[in-house]
């Protein structure tokens, strides 16, 4: 029975991480598309390859409206929390920053985004974008990122685009 335990187990981990991604797929596929505006940080990691570092305009508006001390840091309960914002969307599903949540009800063009705060640095889906080795050119234009969000607010990257739109890095 001993050696059955492990076999067992990792069993059960596969299962549990293919359930992951067979979810992740999904959301990529059938997730509602919203664009965030980009701010790029940094093109290069000689570590990791050829990758652009990723901020959003819509986490200053975010931090902007987190709840402060009185000297107007942020409270240290904020420095690791999970919190969702409400976003309006434009004709484009491009998002604006409308409000963090508070059980209001939502407008029609109004959806919510969960967002992460660890070690004092809000982030989103992800914070960088890796791209093939040299192809470093097609990317520079990116301005928007297209994110595929769950009815939980959850988001996932599918796309980078120029401030047009259009789908970066396919030919």
């Amino acid at each position: 029975m001993r050696s059955k335990l492990p076999l067992l187990a990792g069993v059960l981990v596969l299962l549990l991480v293919n359930w992951s991604i067979v979810g992740k797929e999904r959301q990529l596929r059938e997730g509602r598309i919203v664009y965030l505006e980009l701010a790029p940080v940094d093109p290069r990691s000689l570590m990791q390859g050829d990758y652009m570092a990723l901020n959003y305009k819509l986490t200053n508006e975010i931090y902007a409206a987190l709840p402060k001390d009185k000297d107007r840091h942020w409270r240290r309960d904020i420095v690791s929390a999970d919190g969702k914002v409400v976003v309006g969307l434009d004709d484009r599903a491009v998002a604006r920053f409308r409000r963090l949540e508070n059980k209001q009800s939502l407008e029609k063009d109004e959806i919510v985004l969960r967002y992460r705060i660890r070690g004092g640095m809000l982030k989103f889906a992800t914070n960088g974008y890796f791209f093939q080795e040299g192809q470093g050119k097609r990317y520079e234009s990116a301005r928007f990122g297209q994110f595929r969000v769950a009815p939980d607010g959850e988001l996932l990257l599918a796309s980078l685009h120029d401030k047009g739109l259009h789908k970066l890095g396919s030919d």
